[in-house]
């Protein structure tokens, strides 16, 4: 395969005082490492509206032109990593919408998660994956669950607000997990929609 895999990382929350940018960082840094075009992707930034076509694009072509952006930039990625927050066991609301903007961008591409919260978003990466099987992906089996003590230990608000560094070995060895996974899954995708 002669081109590289082009990868999403994915901000699904947008509220203003997300956390989500620092793990962001992080792992957009350990991405780039790999042998891919990678690039930032904030929700935030397409200023989406409530999904509110008469059917998917799976079925008929987008007229909302925010939409239509959402969907040209998704077409873009071979595979995304989705940085998870989690609001009531599940995805945020701005992520569902999201997905729900698009179909056929999403489809026979792969993911992996990078999930933080009192249980690392475990829950919600759980839900990601059932919407996921929905719209044709594929994902990884290792995530990143930033949980517990690492995670008050690296949010501003657990009054350390520590660099990610500091807990790169509780969680280093699943991120390389879930970008070695990822970049299977992503090239074989590649190859078979070729």
């Amino acid at each position: 395969m002669t081109s590289k895999p082009r990868i999403g990382v994915i901000i699904s929350s947008t509220r203003d005082s997300r956390f989500a940018d620092k793990p962001a960082q992080w792992i957009l840094e350990k991405a780039k490492a790999k042998d891919w075009d990678v690039e930032l992707v904030d929700i935030k930034d397409f200023d989406l509206p409530f999904f509110n076509e008469p059917a998917s694009n799976a079925w008929m072509p987008s007229s909302d032109p925010a939409a239509i952006k959402w969907q040209e930039k998704i077409a873009t990625f071979d595979g995304f990593i989705f940085v998870l927050a989690e609001y009531n066991h599940s995805i945020t609301g701005a992520l569902k919408n999201a997905l729900d903007q698009a179909y056929v961008e999403w489809n026979r591409k792969a993911f992996g998660v990078v999930g933080y919260g009192g249980v690392g978003a475990a829950r919600a990466a759980e839900h990601l994956r059932t919407i996921g099987v929905e719209l044709q992906m594929a994902s990884t089996r290792s995530g990143v669950y930033i949980g517990g003590g690492d995670f008050i230990a690296i949010h501003p608000l657990g009054q350390q607000n520590k660099p990610m560094s500091e807990i790169e070995g509780s969680i280093g060895p699943s991120a390389g997990a879930m970008l070695d996974e990822l970049d299977w899954w992503t090239r074989a995708t590649m190859a078979a929609r070729g």
